[in-house]
């Protein structure tokens, strides 16, 4: 395998060998999906590359409810089909793919009716844990228990007496959506595929009705190039009609964009050993634990304002408030909220009955030669999704391709982690540091957990915690800039890591210390240093400005406020 360094000087590279011969496969948009599309092509042996807009995962598949779960409520529907494949790609990702970023969680179910509602929830669990260990990947996790209303209580005491007559318990899994992608790239890099984020895709090639290719817009350094290639993915999310839109086609099925919103509030708020699944009149609601902290969402709303910065509005944020503290003896309020974001599901909405019946399920499609498009789908069966779309494409392409390999591929940092982790407390005696930090760069970092452990050796200082977000080592900044293909401070503060949303400053104490880090390695200046931290203020009190908003439309209007970085 090459290096998995996405570094500035990487990225020039990518885009250089991009367009200097023609690939087999270039995939646009670099969220889960596309970037599983990537990592599938490149292990099939196709010269493969990926080009991003904006940042790794920086739309949809950095703003979900962090889940890796076969979707208990789609067993309601008799949606056995998806439930099943979802429940073996939960487990491929627990025990073979991911072990170091992908981890059990458990929920608890409050049950508010005696007699047959545990019957029938309970019958929904029992078949749901027998759904996931007949995949032949989920002897990894407990099964689901029955709770007397007492035993659970004692498990989650938040919760009012009144609110239940007892509970089930049961467990998912759950990881940093984001970080997630970030690895996934990376492993695609590993593997030889040429990856560059902020590269814009502002047109397709054609020849006549087939399409070669795509030119490519550098938002860093600017200039254009023309990428050809023998078939194009089309991997853009809620942005897939956009994109089909270049083209001039009329697409085969439509994608609508979806808003669900999430709370994040400190963890002494909420008193629970485990996490909460709640009903609602429209869907579920989600108390998940997220180190320090606790997630709350979701939403379900439709929107079809700006699909960049999906606003959160305060009805929204009252929603989720509302309902949650419908079950817990003592209330949140707003100022336990430390942060709030909003994320875009990618619902398929086609024209005719059958593509209309697809919600959460996944389609490929081949609208024009050369143009392979993928949407729909959730996040826990990307690899299905990914899979699907290079079968699609392989089958135009005019030699022989291997099968899909990527079940038995782990990904960056898997190799070793559990050897490692077994040895946590001799690394920690070795380097200085405590046994929880080295815990903490294993679960984001697996066995490249190691790469970090050098830069603190060459420099100590690097070994010290961000001093308004001491969850996060100094050299892990660093390591965005060098490693991750972070190019701006925005990157580093919401998806390299979480302090945009789990600090209630927003990320903006720590913004100077982290703009000051990142600088050596990008070649900033004092004064890019300034603009960077400058923005990111900006972005944060039009978010919050947002919040203050009743609805979707003044929301939007208020995020729109901050403009988007600027190349240095």
């Amino acid at each position: 395998m090459r290096t998995a360094t996405l570094g500035p000087e990487q990225r020039a590279q990518a885009l250089a060998a991009m367009a200097d011969r023609e690939l087999d496969v270039l995939v646009v948009g670099a969220g889960v999906v596309g970037a599983g599309t990537a990592l599938d092509a490149a292990t099939r042996g196709l010269a493969t590359g990926l080009v991003e807009a904006r940042d790794w995962a920086s739309g949809t598949s950095s703003r979900s409810s962090k889940l890796i779960h076969g979707g208990l409520r789609y067993l309601e529907m008799l949606d056995f089909a998806l439930v099943r494949e979802a429940l073996k790609e939960r487990g491929l990702l627990l025990e073979r793919l991911a072990p170091h970023l992908v981890k059990p969680v458990p929920f608890l179910y409050p049950l508010q009716h005696k007699g047959w509602e545990r019957l029938y929830a309970g019958s929904g669990v029992a078949l749901y844990d027998a759904m996931s260990v007949s995949s032949g990947h989920g002897r990894g996790l407990p099964t689901h228990r029955h709770l007397s209303r007492r035993h659970a209580l004692r498990v989650a005491p938040a919760l009012k007496k009144e609110a239940l007559v007892g509970a089930l318990q049961y467990y998912d899994a759950q990881m940093d959506d984001a970080r997630y992608v970030t690895t996934l790239v990376r492993t695609a890099a590993a593997y030889g595929a040429h990856v560059a984020n902020r590269a814009r895709v502002v047109g397709f090639l054609r020849e006549g009705e087939r399409v070669v290719g795509a030119r490519v817009q550098d938002g860093e350094a600017g200039g254009e190039y023309e990428v050809r290639a023998k078939q194009v993915v089309n991997a853009t999310g809620v942005w897939t009609d956009d994109t089909q839109a270049l083209i001039g086609e009329r697409g085969q099925f439509h994608v609508r964009a979806s808003k669900g919103i999430h709370l994040v509030v400190p963890k002494d708020r909420i008193h629970s050993s485990t996490g909460l699944i709640l009903r609602t009149e429209k869907s579920v609601l989600f108390v998940i634990p997220w180190g320090r902290h606790w997630i709350v969402g979701t939403t379900d709303t439709d929107w079809d304002l700006d699909k960049a910065h999906p606003a959160a509005s305060s009805a929204d944020i009252d929603y989720l408030l509302e309902h949650v503290n419908s079950v817990l003896a003592v209330p949140l309020t707003r100022d336990d909220v430390q942060g709030v974001y909003a994320g875009l599901r990618p619902l398929l909405a086609g024209e005719s009955d059958a593509t209309s019946k697809l919600s959460r399920e996944h389609t490929v499609a081949h609208p024009v030669p050369g143009l392979v498009v993928v949407a729909g789908g959730k996040y826990t069966t990307y690899r299905v999704m990914a899979k699907d779309a290079v079968d699609e494409a392989v089958h135009a392409l005019d030699q022989r391709v291997a099968d899909c390999v990527t079940e038995d591929i782990p990904l960056l940092g898997a190799e070793g982690y559990k050897a490692l982790w077994n040895t946590r407390a001799r690394i920690a005696a070795r380097t200085g540091l405590h046994v929880v930090r080295v815990e903490h760069l294993l679960n984001r970092y697996g066995s490249m957990a190691e790469d970090l452990l050098e830069l603190i050796t060459a420099d100590p200082t690097l070994g010290e915690p961000l001093a308004a977000a001491d969850d996060y080592l100094r050299a892990e900044i660093v390591y965005a800039a060098s490693h991750e293909g972070a190019r701006h401070l925005d990157d580093v503060l919401t998806r390299r890591t979480r302090i945009s949303i789990e600090t209630f400053d927003r990320g903006t104490l720590s913004a100077r210390e982290c703009a000051e880090l990142m600088a050596p390695v990008l070649g900033w200046d004092s004064k890019q240093i300034d603009k960077e931290v400058e923005h990111y203020e900006k972005r944060v009190e039009a978010e919050r400005e947002s919040q203050r908003q009743p609805d979707d439309l003044t929301a939007d209007a208020a995020r729109l406020g901050a403009p988007d970085i600027a190349p240095v």
